[in-house]
């Protein structure tokens, strides 16, 4: 998907060692859940926002894991969020417009952003990472009604558990921009990280990939999301 140059070697490797160090001093512990532990930490540069880590057991292989998650048509069928989500060409590179529901009275957010996904070979283990970020792009104007996310930044790691589970890191962090008080942001945020993990729901992907069975994923094969 994005080139190599968007992300570096030193990102995909911290991704891989968070999977198997989490490094969570000094970060809070908000949300348990049957599947996954979400960590926060505010940022002291945007005051009342937060950024993300999720870790996790996951039911269903790596492979399958990474190919659901990343397939945008599918996606629009099991992420109640979305609104609209395609890829489009920027400056001949591929990359993804992202439209988001967000609840009344707050009005909904548009992301354009780039990803890639690598497999790799960390420490003796086969690693699936996946990292997206948000990019700007002046001739994809902002839509009349909608605020466009011009931060968000999310990495990926997956691994074989067992035989038929996969262990999970997800960071993540989305200022969503706007005036929103601070103190709907982030009950919407924990909201959306204990039911999303992050805007992405790893307990929906686990019951999407149920859905489509152990051989395949389903809708468009292996078309790319985040």
């Amino acid at each position: 998907m994005a080139s190599a140059s968007r992300f570096s070697e030193e990102e995909f490797q911290k991704a891989c060692a968070e999977l198997q160090h989490l490094q969570v001093s000094g970060w809070e512990l908000p949300v348990v859940t049957s599947v996954v532990k979400v960590y926060q930490r505010p940022l002291k540069k945007l005051t009342g926002l937060h950024e993300y880590k999720v870790s996790g057991i996951v039911r269903s292989p790596p492979d399958l894991l990474a190919d659901v998650y990343m397939d945008l048509e599918y996606r629009k069928q099991w992420d109640q969020y979305v609104q609209e989500l395609h890829e489009i060409k920027v400056d001949g590179e591929e990359a993804v417009y992202w439209q988001m529901k967000y609840p009344f009275p707050m009005s909904n957010r548009d992301c354009v952003y780039v990803r890639q996904r690598r497999e790799l070979n960390f420490e003796g283990r086969k690693v699936h990472v996946i990292l997206a970020q948000s990019i700007s792009v002046p001739w994809f104007s902002e839509k009349s009604g909608m605020i466009r996310v011009k931060q968000y930044k999310q990495s990926l790691a997956i691994q074989s558990y067992d035989s038929w589970r996969s262990e999970v890191f997800m960071y993540y962090f989305n200022n969503p921009g706007g005036q929103i008080p601070f103190w709907i942001l982030n009950n919407f945020t924990k909201v959306r990280s204990q039911k999303a993990a992050g805007e992405v729901c790893l307990a929906d992907v686990n019951l999407a990939c149920s859905a489509v069975g152990l051989d395949r994923c389903a809708v468009s094969g292996l078309t790319q999301l985040v």
